[in-house]
């Protein structure tokens, strides 16, 4: 199968010169294009030593605060998943007094809740061969080399701490007969080291941590605020020290100081408008602390899960994940004759083509997501599908029912089964389900270095909110491990080492910076509700999403993305002279929420296309279609990218700049990525 290859094809061009190459009537729409490279050189602030070495040495020789000064210190946590959750609930235990926000209406709501497969770790249960290096290893590998290595290390050597506090807590992870913590295997990995509960893990992790922060509020440990968005980052002699944020119930803008903020609020992945993150899930609060400096890091790294429920109308809002764990024993498959309409259990076996099992021996079904998903796409390309109600691919549980019953599938994924059974009105006991990609997660974020710090002294980013972890692909199963390692374990040292070392002046929230950055919150709600337009926030929200998904999406080449950035920048301009935002600033506005969040999409769209644009590369979920091996797989160029993406915001209608980061390797060899 020469597989993958697509026809379009251009000429690689540099990204010095790439603007020169624009056809004439996209550089007459685009006179910001040109993208500056800077040669700064960003600070990781990586620890000295050997991989296995770094962690250990910095917590040996970082500063501390002691138990009395603590309680001097005031952290604001933005965000109540599992980062924020747990980030909030242990310094609270430590001794900082601590003021934790959220958008819901309780910490319970907040998007982790939704996370479905499990959590890595390398307790090595099954006894298979797993440990801290091969995690480490199937993770800088599943991100295709572009994430930092001492930083994934790391999150590989706390994975077991995270277990053993999350029993501790009493999360109820599935149990072998015999007592014993089950396992499960999961895509990019030869090993079973997913701990699980059914499939709802995210949900349970999620109360394991909110009763341990719910703990120290009642305690008075924890201030909790309930229902606040935040529209500001306040910095004050280049430190942030406040956020301003919006009481989604009255209205009321509320200023709060501290000496550091915790940036706990996910990913951007709703920028596609239809995504599996509830609709609440945005880029607001780590948008607007880009736009006071702190650089926004390879915003084009956007997972794309390949296990989810098909599009199956214009009226929907958000899409359905189905978990990747049920690859574990379901089979991937389409027709081989393409258009046949026949019922998937008419279709005998010698006519279903096992695409994954074929192309991937060695890891069969159990491939990354960003493989899987660009297989998927390419057979349904082909007019391969599954059945004639849209795109889709089968995932069939036929074989493994006759094989372990299906009193024992339903046991590992029997509630998965009943919500697909309520969408679809489909047995997936009797019939195989329908699945398609659709954007999930993203790996892209706020630039931090080792320390989490972002690059705002006191900016804190955790979870998924910064870039750090997982490269160019996430592995399942890996973000809830990295959210609660951020929280528990490495948060407590590096803010205590930045405390320690950091001279922090008292402010309070009527200085100049805190009343500024209020009205520059008001004057934007006000400019979205005065422009009085006859388009619906919505109508802006699914335009965009349509753009980045046919241009941004899959798969990208530079005629997309050329074109991607000059509609982007008229849909911006359209957005602003002719969108409807109606009611009052001063009340519940769920118009004026989401005007604000589009608007905020609607600049981070063109930041993807510009990133995506300039990585003239494929690598993990950034396919470009110029760049690819003979048989259709990613095509690094490890001798020009092998660096993160960071970008400046660009002031007064400035292009962005650019910050490369240089990744360096010690102790993995770069090669070529295969699953074969």
């Amino acid at each position: 199968m020469s597989g993958l290859s697509l026809s379009r094809k251009t000429d690689a061009i540099r990204l010095s010169d790439w603007y020169s190459k624009l056809p004439i009537g996209i550089a007459s729409l685009t006179t910001h294009l040109p993208t500056t490279c800077t040669s700064m050189t960003l600070d990781s602030r990586i620890p000295s030593g050997t991989l296995q070495q770094k962690w250990d040495s910095f917590k040996e020789h970082c500063k501390l605060v002691n138990p009395n000064n603590k309680r001097k210190h005031t952290v604001l946590v933005v965000g109540t998943g599992l980062a924020g959750a747990s980030a909030a609930a242990t310094l609270a235990e430590l001794g900082y007094n601590v003021k934790s926000f959220c958008i819901q209406d309780s910490p319970r709501r907040a998007h982790s809740i939704a996370a479905q497969g499990g959590i890595n770790a390398t307790k090595n249960y099954p006894n298979d061969g797993d440990s801290v290096w091969r995690l480490f290893y199937d993770t800088i590998k599943g991100g295709d080399y572009r994430a930092r290595e001492a930083n994934v290390y790391r999150l590989a050597q706390i994975s077991n701490s995270i277990i053993d506090q999350c029993v501790a807590q009493g999360v109820p992870f599935a149990r072998e007969y015999g007592g014993g913590l089950a396992n499960r295997s999961f895509g990019g990995a030869q090993v079973s080291r997913t701990f699980y509960a059914k499939g709802q893990t995210g949900q349970q992790l999620l109360l394991g941590a909110y009763s341990a922060m719910m703990r120290m509020v009642a305690a008075g440990r924890i201030e909790l605020f309930p229902r606040r968005e935040m529209l500001e980052l306040v910095v004050i002699n280049g430190q942030a020290r406040g956020i301003v944020v919006r009481h989604l119930l009255t209205g009321e803008l509320e200023r709060y100081s501290g000496d550091a903020v915790l940036l706990c609020t996910g990913g951007y992945s709703n920028v596609f408008y239809l995504s599996t993150n509830g609709q609440n899930s945005n880029v607001t609060a780590a948008w607007r602390c880009h736009k006071r400096g702190a650089y926004f890091a390879n915003p084009c790294y956007v997972q794309i899960h390949p296990t989810c429920v098909p599009v199956s109308g214009d009226y929907q809002s958000k899409l359905t994940l189905m978990s990747e764990s049920l690859r574990n024993e379901g089979r991937v498959w389409v027709p081989k004759n393409a258009g046949d309409p026949r019922s998937p259990n008419d279709i005998p076996e010698s006519e279903r083509d096992y695409y994954l099992e074929t192309r991937y021996p060695a890891f069969g079904n159990l491939v990354p997501r960003d493989v899987a998903s660009r297989n998927a796409k390419y057979m349904t390309d082909q007019g391969k599908q599954a059945g004639t109600g849209g795109l889709a691919v089968y995932l069939d549980f036929r074989d493994a029912i006759a094989q372990v019953g299906p009193e024992a599938i339903a046991q590992r994924y029997g509630n998965l089964f009943d919500m697909y059974q309520r969408i679809t009105n489909e047995n997936p006991y009797e019939t195989p389900m329908r699945i398609y990609p659709a954007v999930h997660y993203t790996m892209g974020g706020l630039w931090v270095d080792y320390h989490l710090m972002s690059t705002i002294p006191g900016l804190f980013v955790l979870g998924e909110a910064n870039f750090s972890d997982h490269g160019a692909n996430r592995l399942g199963a890996s973000a809830l491990m990295q959210g609660l390692a951020d929280g528990y374990f490495v948060i407590p040292s590096t803010l205590s080492d930045y405390l320690a070392r950091t001279a922090i002046p008292a402010v309070h929230t009527e200085q100049d910076e805190f009343v500024s950055a209020a009205v520059d919150a008001r004057a934007r709600l006000q400019k979205l509700l005065s422009i009085q337009g006859n388009k619906t926030v919505m109508t802006y929200h699914r335009e965009l999403g349509q753009i980045l998904w046919d241009k941004v999406g899959i798969s990208r080449d530079r005629a997309g993305l050329e074109g991607a950035i000059a509609q982007v920048q008229m849909l911006r301009q359209d957005f602003w002279q002719n969108v409807c935002v109606p009611g009052e600033p001063n009340t519940l506005n769920k118009n004026l929420e989401l005007a604000g969040r589009v608007a905020d999409f609607l600049e981070l769209g063109e930041l993807m296309a510009r990133d995506a644009l300039a990585r003239e590369e494929s690598c993990g979920c950034h396919f470009r279609e110029e760049y690819q091996t003979a048989d259709g797989e990613a095509q690094r160029n490890d001798t020009e990218f092998s660096h993160v993406f960071a970008w400046e915001y660009g002031d007064n209608g400035q292009p962005p700049t650019l910050h490369p980061e240089a990744l360096t390797f010690e102790a993995v060899e770069l090669t070529q990525r295969s699953y074969k």
